[in-house]
């Protein structure tokens, strides 16, 4: 009886605790996403631009998403296309995704 109620008690524990936790998480907020999106973003200058090897080089800031400190170095970049949109100079705001062991940007804007 004794290892009934405690199995019981247990079940019981067991259930408020995840209906708790399904309670009190904040649900998606549509605002959330463009805020989440804009911290994404990360602060760059462009130092140079090799349009035939579809490649950038970019001194940046921290990027937390890839648990890299600030530095310079070299990135792909996922469209040829915004190697046209910018120059050795440039300050911009970028996003980099580790793909296959290599480092790419996804998005490149001037900064403002």
């Amino acid at each position: 009886m004794k290892a009934v109620l405690s199995t019981l008690s247990i079940s019981l524990l067991l259930a408020v605790s995840t209906a708790s936790a399904q309670t009190t998480s904040p649900a998606p907020d549509a605002a959330a996403k463009p805020a989440q999106a804009m911290t994404d973003m990360v602060d760059g200058e462009v130092r140079k631009v090799d349009k035939d090897a579809r490649k950038i080089t970019l001194r940046h800031a921290e990027i937390k998403k890839l648990d890299m400190p600030a530095m310079t170095m070299v990135f792909q970049v996922k469209d040829p296309a915004m190697l046209d949109k910018v120059k050795a100079g440039d300050k911009v705001k970028f996003k980099a995704e580790g793909t296959g062991g290599a480092l790419t940007v996804t998005e490149i804007e001037p900064a403002k």
